[in-house]
């Protein structure tokens, strides 16, 4: 397959201040949020990243979407570097996360042109994109309904259809279902098989096995902020079921620390 995105030696630090200290339980002024990660995503695959709260997954999501810059190491997207352009990065990639909070006072049909505008998308061509995604996620009948009026389930449906406005060939989902009812759910796991379908690269995170299972072609399980197990999943899971073997790593982990 041919490989799309390339992550090498990822590290981001924050410094703590004394709340997060008191929060964290420890008198480290610097946490390590994301330790020397290295991995692939190839072309056509879903690509997971899988771990508990605090892992490290968010971060690295954060610099492969070229949000926050890594202290060192690089990702480059079909070469491009995050670090030295992320502007060409950006245009190529959609990203989308928890943290992302719609303005309440705007509608749908105004978000989705302002992006689109914002991404240089055709008129023609954002009109059409509009038509297409608004009906596949039932949006089309809340167009001109207020964010602030919307159930939580739709606000996701919006935030998701705006984070692919311009049709980017990376797609990155920072926990995808998460808050999500069953319904709402199945419409967002289906268009991420559909994105792969169509030949898109999508990297998400997540903590939930079955999610991994049910979608991932690859899993990197990331523990600390380090890449301790990355291949296919009968690879990584060696005849266990995932969360068996994400225990048993876990495990292996924390008892290397004590």
């Amino acid at each position: 397959m041919e490989t799309i995105l390339i992550a090498s030696g990822l590290r981001k630090t924050f410094t703590l201040s004394k709340k997060q200290q008191q929060l964290e339980k420890t008198n480290q002024k610097v946490k390590v949020a994301v330790d020397g990660l290295s991995f692939t995503a190839n072309k056509g695959e879903i690509f997971g990243l899988l771990g508990p709260n605090g892992a490290g997954k968010t971060t690295t999501l954060r610099m492969l979407a070229t949000l926050i810059r890594p202290d060192e190491g690089d990702a480059t997207l079909d070469g491009i570097s995050v670090v030295k352009d992320p502007d060409a990065v950006r245009s190529r990639v959609g990203f989308l996360t928890g943290e992302l909070k719609l303005e309440d006072f705007f509608t749908p049909n105004y978000l989705f042109d302002f992006f689109s505008s914002l991404h240089g998308v055709e008129p023609a061509v954002a009109a059409g994109r509009k038509v297409e995604l608004f009906g596949k996620f039932g949006i089309d009948h809340f167009a001109e309904v207020k964010v602030g009026n919307l159930s939580t389930g739709m606000k996701q449906k919006v935030s998701l259809v705006i984070s692919v406005v311009h049709d980017p060939d990376v797609i990155i989902f920072d926990e995808p279902t998460n808050g999500l009812d069953v319904l709402t759910a199945k419409v967002v796991t289906d268009f991420l098989l559909e994105l792969r379908e169509r030949g898109k690269t999508v990297i998400l995170s997540t903590h939930i096995f079955s999610l991994v299972e049910k979608l991932c072609d690859r899993v990197g399980i990331i523990i600390d902020g380090r890449m301790v197990a990355c291949d296919t999943l009968p690879a990584v899971c060696g005849g266990m079921s995932l969360e068996d073997r994400f225990f048993e790593l876990y495990k292996d982990c924390k008892g290397e620390e004590a």
